[in-house]
């Protein structure tokens, strides 16, 4: 018998993880991201990472359509960044309200983020209801500061 959901999101808030925002750009959809806490490193050789993204999240389907997108981790002054792209505001205004450049595969790499990640998609797995989203690190940009961290509900920092 499989754990309640309740109880697995109470247990899941024990795992402190950084925050990191996934972006993309598509032809079709434009500029996307959104707010992401569900990522790791998969290899070193070749240089994998993964996301998991809600099947019903719109920037999943800028990242298929695309199939390249990156991985911003934030930095510990980044709150507001998280919460703006963890929803409520249009995607037009995310970006309106956050520097960024675009990367060599055009995905947009957020300028204040201390690591983005520039990623292509090598595999998709569908699982619940997410997509697990499996990719080659093509470039990594690191930049000074100390990381966001989401742990018990709430953002936390480094002390």
């Amino acid at each position: 018998m499989a754990a309640s959901a309740d109880d697995f999101k109470k247990a899941m808030q024990l795992w402190a993880s950084g925050v990191t925002v996934v972006t993309t750009q598509s032809e079709k959809f434009g500029l996307q991201g959104m707010t992401v806490t569900a990522f790791s490193s998969v290899s070193v050789n070749p240089p994998q990472v993964l996301v998991c993204i809600n099947e019903s999240a719109d920037t999943g389907a800028g990242i298929q359509e695309s199939e390249y997108f990156a991985v911003n981790v934030l930095n510990s002054a980044q709150q507001d960044v998280s919460n703006q792209f963890a929803g409520g505001s249009s995607q037009q205004q995310r970006f309106e309200n956050t520097p960024w450049s675009a990367g060599v595969s055009g995905a947009p790499l957020l300028s204040d983020s201390i690591m983005s990640l520039e990623c292509k998609v090598v595999e998709r797995v569908h699982a619940g209801t997410h997509w697990i989203i499996i990719s080659e690190v093509l470039d990594c940009t690191c930049r000074s500061g100390e990381p966001l961290l989401y742990y018990k509900g709430a953002y936390q920092q480094l002390r």
